[in-house]
């Protein structure tokens, strides 16, 4: 069973200004709907303003409330914040935190957004309004949920905002691994880096991803694993630079899902990076990335159920 966190907001209507659509998170969900693949969705509760503000500048998050982000900011994020867009970031928010509570009773529950780790403390950056990677480690460690929360962030573009509003916690370990020419210019330090060349294909991507995560889990010894699930690693991405194929991406979700539940981690997926002129092709790559870490879980031994 994937049990995935989705809801109508996830998909807005596109922007008046900029580039991004929004019509992937649709068509991601009509992919796994005619997978075959049983399948339980979940709608979040938008994301409370209190637990924005624990992680964001107050300012700003009034700013999104109101959709009254000033065009400078907007300019960072790349597309207007309208109240349509207001409400979307609300609940891709409260998306992330549902998935992990999902993922502590399943093993493994993914959002079918979000991942949104460019924003900051007071903007968003690079199509991300509010960070929810950050914004749901601070509460799932504020409730109790988990003591220690490791963010593993395989997107092509390093999670400098998550990096960022996490940096010097001892109760939260980033591992990004992306390309080291891409976005952003001014990379961020997260807990471990790893800048990857241009090109590198599935099988040296899969042996640092496999040391890294044996490193992560030895030194951090996290309760919790959240995972960015971008799949602009691949070679066809429009925005990407590395060249995974999609036997790759899905070798890469498996190992992360078998890594964390031998281990009997929970594991919470968010969607990520993914772009091309082929918002179809875009979004049968996410749908596959669910489909091959909910099949991972459920192969996993009863012992880390």
């Amino acid at each position: 069973m994937l049990h995935v966190v989705h809801h109508a907001d996830y998909t807005a209507p596109r922007p008046e200004r900029g580039t991004f659509r929004f019509d992937k998170y649709m068509l991601v969900m009509e992919a796994l709907r005619e997978s075959g693949y049983p399948i339980t969705e979940h709608a979040p509760d938008p994301m409370p303003r209190a637990w924005l503000e624990a992680v964001h500048s107050p300012e700003y998050v009034a700013e999104v409330f109101a959709a009254a982000v000033p065009r400078e900011k907007e300019r960072r994020i790349g597309f207007p914040v309208t109240p349509r867009i207001a409400s979307r970031v609300r609940h891709t928010n409260g998306g992330t935190w549902l998935a992990a509570k999902l993922a502590m009773e399943h093993g493994y529950a993914a959002n079918s957004a979000a991942g949104s780790h460019h924003a900051l403390h007071d903007t968003g950056a690079g199509y991300c309004v509010f960070n929810d990677l950050a914004v749901a480690s601070n509460r799932l460690i504020a409730e109790g949920d988990a003591a220690r929360i490791l963010i593993v962030d395989l997107d092509v573009h390093q999670g400098d905002g998550t990096a960022s509003l996490t940096a010097g916690r001892e109760d939260i370990f980033t591992l990004s691994l992306h390309a080291e020419k891409n976005f952003p210019v001014r990379k961020a330090q997260s807990s471990r880096d790893v800048a990857l060349p241009d090109g590198m294909d599935d099988d040296a991507y899969l042996a640092v991803l496999s040391r890294e995560l044996d490193d992560a889990f030895a030194r951090f010894a996290p309760d919790l694993v959240l995972y960015q699930a971008g799949v602009d690693p691949h070679r066809d991405d429009k925005l990407g630079r590395l060249s995974l194929s999609g036997e790759g991406l899905a070798a890469r979700d498996r190992m992360v899902v078998r890594e964390s539940r031998r281990r009997g981690l929970p594991v919470a997926s968010a969607l990520g990076g993914g772009y091309g002129a082929d918002q179809r092709a875009v979004a049968q790559r996410h749908a596959a990335s669910m489909l091959a870490m909910a099949q991972e879980n459920a192969a996993s031994p009863p012992a880390a159920q």
